[in-house]
């Protein structure tokens, strides 16, 4: 997902049995999006003096309390009637920003938001409304990084493929970044690293490195990692691989899987990982310093040896055509 563009966060209907909430909601691109008539946006509302927002994102001590204002507006061509509600974020195995769904109660940042007013609002086609919220940071929580999102759901009840009655539940959220003043640490965990030829024994060459990060420190991260390889004496095999990390929130880890071409079968091999992270709230911060993983693994060259097995049996059978 990319932070940077989107202002809303948009899950797909899910069908379920009645009362089942829908998925969590995940990043989506600027333009809102819905299915079957559906269509609206969830944004920080404007302020004199502040610039266009994409997300909340606040600096707050222990204690501190604020208030803002989140704008819902219906793109579609009937009236919808919308819950608006907070709760909290986690990253999905494939490195997404996801919310909790709605039968799991928030704990974190969406436990401290209180929205104003009804749950529940209607607004007619093309018009908006401002729901306010207020942010309190209870007195006992921890320092660094809490997120999560305000989330605007429309529900309405179909019918299944075998006729039964079910939920369709659609979310979009405006993301919400909250830091808390105190000591903060920005630490990645490299918990494995294995690597696999990428390629068949007489192949032209590649190995697959697949690594598990987590974040162990109390701010959100992204890193760049570079993979390369190297064989005996050092010696650089392939071109290596490079990705961007995506935003890795405190305590949630990823697991990726870079390819490094063109590495060729030469004996004991070394795939080496180099991650730098950065603050994703502050790129020019000071964070960790790069971490460097290896593992090394033995890559049979069977090209090399079926060369020399097939050098050692013609000189064998000339030896013994010289002898006779």
């Amino acid at each position: 997902m990319n932070p940077s563009r989107a202002g809303a966060l948009l899950a797909a209907a899910v069908l379920a049995a009645p009362a089942v909430p829908a998925h969590a909601a995940r990043a989506a691109a600027p333009a809102p999006s819905g299915g079957g008539g559906f269509a609206w946006s969830v944004k920080p509302s404007g302020a004199a003096g502040q610039s266009r927002r994409d997300f909340f994102v606040y600096t707050l001590s222990p204690g501190q309390r604020v208030r803002d204002t989140v704008t819902i507006t219906n793109l579609s061509g009937r009236p919808l009637t919308f819950r608006v509600y907070a709760t909290d974020a986690f990253n999905t195995a494939d490195g997404s920003f996801a919310l909790l769904t709605a039968d799991r109660r928030a704990a974190d940042v969406g436990a401290w938001i209180s929205v104003a007013g009804a749950p529940a609002r209607t607004v007619k086609p093309g018009e908006s409304v401002a729901v306010p919220f207020t942010l309190t940071v209870p007195d006992g929580a921890t320092p660094g990084d809490h997120s999560g999102g305000v989330i605007a759901a429309v529900t309405e009840q179909t019918t299944g493929a075998r006729g039964q009655r079910v939920n369709v539940d659609r979310r979009v959220a405006a993301r919400v970044y909250a830091r808390v003043n105190g000591a903060l640490s920005s630490a990645l965990r490299v918990e494995s690293l294995k690597v696999a030829a990428a390629n068949p024994p007489l192949g032209s060459g590649g190995a697959d490195v697949t690594y598990r990060l987590r974040n162990v420190g109390n701010v959100r991260l992204t890193a760049s990692a570079r993979v390369g390889v190297t064989g005996p004496f050092g010696v650089g095999l392939g071109g290596g691989a490079t990705r961007k990390v995506p935003e890795l929130l405190p305590g949630n880890a990823y697991t990726f899987t870079d390819r490094v071409r063109g590495v060729l079968p030469a004996g004991p091999l070394t795939a080496t990982l180099k991650l730098t992270p950065h603050d994703s709230m502050d790129a020019t911060a000071s964070t960790a310093r790069p971490i460097v993983r290896t593992a090394g693994w033995w890559a049979t060259p069977w090209a090399a040896v079926a060369a020399v097995v097939a050098l050692a049996a013609a000189l064998f059978l000339l030896r013994r055509r010289t002898r006779s």
